[in-house]
């Protein structure tokens, strides 16, 4: 009897690397805790499955060898951070934060067993582990096309039918130059972990001209914060995902209608770090801040305006480093990244 508060390989779910079925294994040892080879993605699933079949604590990583010394409690899980802020760091956080968010998107997307979930990514990268547990969890079939070419990708996705894609704005647009046709069996897909720009957005709508692009805003630290679909205006991360109580901080550390640190609380945040820190990380009253700030409309949509600690102060005024990346991108197709110095004023 798995509990409900662990993850689980539902008996109707069924589990792909590429094009190869994996079998169910039996209940092994119960160890202390494992970590685990991100690929390939054969090596990387059977070893998930085996954890979760045991129900022991584990971690997906791609150099298994540097966590040698990383310790998990029962019952809890370790991602990676991507490092946007720094050097990546061990995130440790319980099954159940995850299987929280299971149930909210079973219902707000409409998940049944008929649906098969297409994953691009390496399970070392917590939107591929998550898409594989949740398809896992509810009894989806999970196809984990990582060690293929994009190319080779979209003709899986076609091959097998698959309804559900989870992947970054980057895997969205190497699926859409390797594609060679549309993919229409697509009815929703899930971008994370980066902002999905209105050039890739144009090219995710005409490979998949029949799904639903939802996009979540998040972190390692806090999973979901919010969610973006065709009714949020350009430009925002969208409305707070169910469940979310999401306030902006001044530096005083009082709510603001104005930008301020986004601070958010849910059944969804991590316990803390098994390995390295980050002084942007807080926590306060329930409330978890990663150091980025951000302003709400009138209608309840965030917009980012960039991390705490990367705010100039340009002619008496703070500005963003990330706001002017976003006028120049706006203005020419060339990437850019902007670059603050001390001047003499």
């Amino acid at each position: 009897m798995v509990a409900q508060d662990r993850f689980r390989w539902h008996e109707e779910a069924r589990l792909f690397a590429g094009s190869q079925e994996l079998p169910r294994a039996p209940a092994g040892n119960c160890d202390d805790f494992r970590v685990l080879p991100a690929a390939p993605a054969n090596d990387a699933l059977t070893g998930l499955t085996a954890a979760i079949t045991d129900q022991v604590p584990f971690c997906l990583s791609d150099r298994p060898s540097r966590a040698d010394d990383i310790t998990c409690p029962p019952g809890a899980f370790l991602t990676l951070t991507g490092g946007a802020s720094g050097l990546p760091k061990a995130v440790r956080r319980s099954q159940a934060s995850w299987i929280a968010s299971f149930g909210v998107n079973a219902d707000r997307f409409a998940l049944r067993s008929s649906d098969a979930v297409a994953v691009l990514g390496l399970l070392s990268h917590s939107l591929s582990l998550y898409a594989v547990l949740e398809a896992l969890h509810l009894g989806l079939d999970a196809h984990v096309l990582a060690d293929l070419s994009p190319r080779r990708q979209a003709a899986q996705i076609a091959k097998v039918g698959a309804t559900i894609l989870y992947a970054t704005p980057t895997q969205l647009r190497l699926l859409a130059r390797g594609a060679a046709t549309p993919l229409p069996t697509l009815r929703l897909v899930l971008c994370g972990g980066g902002a999905l720009d209105a050039a890739t957005r144009a090219a995710v709508e005409r490979l998949c001209p029949n799904a639903a692009v939802q996009v979540f805003y998040g972190a390692a630290e806090t999973s979901f914060i919010t969610l973006a679909d065709a009714s949020t205006p350009e430009g925002s991360v969208g409305r707070p995902y169910p469940g979310v109580d999401l306030r902006l901080l001044n530096a005083e550390g009082q709510p603001t209608a104005n930008v301020g640190e986004i601070w958010v609380s849910s059944p969804y945040l991590f316990d803390g770090y098994a390995s390295g820190d980050s002084t942007d990380t807080r926590r306060q009253d329930g409330f978890v801040t990663v150091g980025e700030m951000g302003e709400l409309d009138d209608d309840g949509h965030l917009w980012i305006k960039g991390r705490r600690q990367r705010m100039v102060q340009i002619a008496d005024q703070l500005v963003f480093p990330e706001a002017v990346e976003a006028v120049i991108a706006a203005h020419s197709s060339l990437p850019c990244a902007v670059l603050p110095r001390d001047d003499a004023l």
